[in-house]
């Protein structure tokens, strides 16, 4: 109980301020609909490590986080992006 408690002392913000919210990486891009043709924008979304990065990092919409989801997994199929822990030398 007393964990939890300085636990959340410690993560508390100072009265007053507000985390900053995320911004929507789609509207960022300008981009309405997500195409698996497009890796550039599909980069974006996805981490040095090759995994797909979350709603709570992309601020992205639980239907956008969907369309994203499945463009990557689409364009992973296609070989156009690669998977989590591949890298571009190794076979």
């Amino acid at each position: 109980m007393t964990a939890d408690k300085t636990r959340r002392a410690r993560h508390a913000a100072q009265p007053g301020v507000r985390s900053a919210k995320k911004k929507n990486l789609l509207a960022s891009l300008g981009l309405t609909v997500v195409d698996y043709k497009d890796t550039a924008a599909l980069r974006v979304f996805i981490s040095e490590r090759g995994k797909i990065r979350s709603r709570h990092v992309t601020g992205l919409t639980v239907q956008q986080q969907r369309q994203v989801e499945t463009a990557i997994k689409n364009a992973r199929e296609m070989a156009l992006l690669p998977y989590p822990g591949q890298s571009a030398g190794h076979r």
